[in-house]
């Protein structure tokens, strides 16, 4: 089935889960009049089940700040942004100083409760994944347990980068669990990786329902968290992974995937392709390993399908064609668009570049740290009326909210990612791999060296949500000193707003690269032993 239909189901199926904000993400339960014992017979009904897992995806950034927002924010990338009368919140993210925003008890609040809630959903369906009688379809047994053992991996990787140290729950429970070390968290998190790698069809991708996890999407993943663990922590193996299966996994995916790069990068990203008169490549084209998938019929009224995040990087407040307006969150640091050559295609694909493109934009004066840069990746989209192509494509009376019912899906993994990440690896192969990513954008060989690598993967994902976290594992927390001198050297501190000009190398080390748990989870629980803020918050 096409994963397009699961945003359906899974509005359906949310009848059947139901969760309580009464007092914290470790309460929830099961509240339906229709107990799980009885529920779980039929493949359909764990079918109906796995949607719901899915429909997670679309939940964990639904209200909140969106990981990838967060990464960029956070990362050398992007300067906060917003508007002239927004709060400092993500002042606050980007300058790692609580004093900006103290009446801000965390920007993840909302997020921190939808990812377990999320999380639930997995650990319902894999705890009375057995009660199921599934005849002789026991193959449809193993792909959808090893599918939402990934979506629990997915979810918990967010997680513990963020937070670091979090609640590592397993099964559906009502108690209160403490925080777990992150070695234990990665365990889980490979485990269940490695249990979708190994149990996941390896048909080709264009085999394979879009949006449906697949084995090169759980065998990315995994290489991506080792990279992760190994870079932060200094750890050479976790869960059993190490630096040659971790290898051994991406080397599979390049192999025997039939994913390959798109010819033009700029038609990777719809409001480039828009500005050219090219033809996008479309969201399941070959190169998008796994996606976070979005549609247009989202609305203020339970069905949360649509895109609620990427609305906060459009134009503040004004469209120019192709570009929608939004709130201009996370504008684009000067740096960043200087250090690509000028020959890089992926210049033009990565930014909204106003006076370069000669856009006539004229709310400079609202637009909180204007950099003349803004986000072209994930930018809102309108028509040459501009009129939001959310509300015009929204059904017969156009009548969806351009803030809730955008419809671009996320690019969790792309396959340049892949190659990017097997070079770093230690592939014998690293140099091709490496050719391949720059070749597509115009330029010449250089050698696969990690600080090459490093800097190559800032071009070719930024606005992707991977910057911050390639440079938290470069350095790693045995060189935080060196971590905070490269965020500072490459932010255009002058450009920060007038009211917290300045970037404290202090402030980053102290929070040894993680955000603030959520204040309101620890004052509902009250026990330290439980769950304890992180320093530097």
């Amino acid at each position: 089935m096409n994963m397009k239909t699961y945003k359906y189901l899974a509005v359906a199926f949310t009848a059947l889960l139901s969760f309580s904000s009464c007092d914290s993400f470790l309460t929830t339960e099961l509240v339906d009049s229709t107990p799980t014992d009885n529920y779980y017979k039929t493949p359909e009904q764990a079918y109906a089940a796995l949607t719901g897992c899915y429909n997670g995806l679309n939940l964990i950034w639904a209200d909140g700040v969106s990981f990838p927002l967060a990464s960029e924010v956070m990362s050398d990338n992007c300067l906060g942004g917003g508007g002239t009368s927004d709060e400092l919140g993500y002042q606050m993210l980007n300058q790692f100083d609580k004093s900006i925003a103290p009446t801000k008890y965390s920007q993840f609040n909302a997020n921190w409760s939808a990812y377990y809630q999320a999380i639930y959903r997995c650990n319902v369906l894999l705890q009375n994944i057995e009660k199921v009688n599934w005849g002789t379809e026991t193959a449809l047994k193993t792909q959808y347990e090893a599918e939402a053992r990934f979506l629990r991996a997915y979810f918990y990787f967010d997680l513990v980068r963020l937070f670091e140290k979090v609640p590592l729950v397993t099964e559906p429970t009502s108690e209160r669990i403490p925080q777990a070390e992150p070695a234990e968290t990665y365990a889980q998190i490979m485990s269940d990786l490695r249990f979708a790698s190994d149990n996941l069809p390896a048909t080709t991708y264009s085999a394979t329902p879009n949006g449906r996890v697949t084995k090169w999407a759980a065998e990315s993943l995994l290489a991506r968290a080792y990279l992760f663990y190994s870079g932060y922590y200094g750890v050479a193996e976790i869960g059993g992974e190490t630096k040659t299966t971790a290898l051994a996994a991406v080397e599979d995916v390049i192999t025997n995937s039939g994913h390959g790069l798109v010819g033009d990068y700029t038609t990777l990203w719809p409001a480039a392709s828009t500005a050219q008169s090219k033809t996008y490549a479309g969201e399941d084209n070959k190169e998008v390993i796994f996606s976070i998938k979005y549609t247009l019929t989202g609305d203020y009224n339970g069905n949360i399908c649509g895109n609620r995040w990427l609305i906060m990087t459009g134009l503040r407040e004004q469209s120019v064609y192709p570009y929608g307006l939004g709130w201009g969150f996370c504008t684009i640091d000067p740096k960043l668009y200087n250090a690509f050559s000028a020959t890089d295609t992926r210049k033009f694909g990565s930014a909204i570049a106003i006076d370069d493109e000669d856009l006539e934009f004229s709310k400079q004066s609202n637009t909180r740290e204007y950099t003349g840069y803004f986000m072209k990746k994930y930018s809102p989209e309108v028509d040459e009326d501009g009129v939001s192509l959310a509300q015009k494509n929204g059904g017969a009376a156009g009548t969806n909210s351009f803030m809730v019912s955008q419809y671009q899906d996320y690019f969790v993994i792309r396959y340049a990612d892949v190659l990017l990440m097997a070079a770093e690896l230690g592939s014998a192969n690293a140099q091709t791999y490496f050719d391949e990513v720059r070749g597509r954008a115009g330029l010449t060989s250089l050698a696969p060296t990690k600080e090459n690598i490093l800097a190559e993967r800032r071009l070719e994902f930024s606005g992707e949500g991977l910057r911050y976290w390639d440079l938290l594992r470069y350095y790693g927390q045995s060189n935080l000193d060196g971590f905070a001198a490269a965020l500072i050297a490459n932010t255009s501190t002058n450009l920060l707003d007038s009211s917290h000009p300045t970037l404290s190398a202090d402030k980053i080390k102290a929070t040894r690269g993680f955000t603030q748990i959520p204040q309101d989870e620890i004052t509902l629980i009250g026990n330290s032993a439980i769950l304890t803020q992180n320093a530097g918050w």
